[in-house]
């Protein structure tokens, strides 16, 4: 005949020993939602503890002075610049983000990718190459709403307030024109040589669409981890706020800095 006692301590056993199971899987799925919920929160803190110069995305002064000792047709150095331009526009990959975040089908991520890469390939060159004036501080501004535009529109927003849904792809188009003017602010900061100008450009616009193809991977691969998590959709409400609020800050600092300049 068993020992009864034996029975209890081995049925205590397998209950602890689940629970410990249960409470675990909780705990690790948990930190899952917790991980990807904090990125667009992290980039939030980011903006706020970052100094002027780093929130005017500017030309950082090693790459200035190079760019103004070289002359003629010098394609690597500008795919290289571009690249870094874009990898490191937080602005651009927000919007980028905002852009992809409920996009699951790769025919569609393609389509509004590629809209709006003809949106700020076409202003960046034209705007370099006319040696269009525009403030930087401004434009900017007007990339910082962008990325409140489409928050708010990932949230539904403009159903709920104005019943009406604007139309997202005319929409990705256009502000991809005002991010590349934004981008053509930040090259006439180099002070180009007219010397392999269009040559130049053409490879900073191939290196920008190569660092916005590398972010965009990235971006892609963290947001199929996210998408796997029981609380995606819940915690998406309190990611796009986040992603509006960091738009908001933008235009704030881009509209002080104008008006301190002026």
């Amino acid at each position: 005949m068993p020992d009864c006692r034996m029975i209890v301590i081995i049925y205590g056993y397998n209950r602890s020993a689940s629970g410990i199971n249960i409470m675990l899987r909780t705990f690790l799925s948990s930190f899952k939602v917790s991980v990807f919920f904090l990125i667009p929160v992290a980039v939030l803190g980011l903006l706020c503890l970052m100094p002027g110069e780093s929130l005017a995305h500017g030309v950082t002064e090693g790459d200035k002075g190079y760019i103004q000792e070289i002359t003629g047709v010098n394609l690597i150095p500008f795919v290289y610049l571009g690249a870094k331009h874009m990898i490191t526009g937080y602005d651009h990959l927000l919007f980028l983000f905002g852009v992809i975040f409920f996009l699951y089908r790769i025919k569609d991520i393609g389509l509004y990718v590629s809209l709006f890469a003809v949106g700020h390939s076409s202003t960046m060159l034209a705007g370099v190459y006319f040696d269009t004036s525009i403030s930087g501080f401004l434009i900017d501004a007007i990339i910082g709403f962008s990325v409140v535009y489409k928050a708010l529109d990932n949230l539904g927003a403009y159903r709920r307030w104005f019943y009406f849904q604007p139309n997202t792809k005319v929409a990705t188009l256009v502000f991809g024109l005002f991010h590349g003017f934004g981008l053509a602010t930040k090259i006439q900061e180099y002070e180009l040589s007219a010397d392999g100008l269009l040559p130049n450009l053409l490879a900073f616009n191939v290196g920008v669409e190569t660092g916005q193809l590398l972010a965009l991977g990235t971006i892609l691969i963290v947001m199929g981890y996210w998408r796997r998590v029981s609380g995606f959709h819940r915690h998406a409400y309190t990611a796009n706020v986040a992603m509006m609020l960091a738009g908001f800050l933008l235009i704030e600092f881009q509209l002080t800095g104008f008006f301190l300049s002026a």
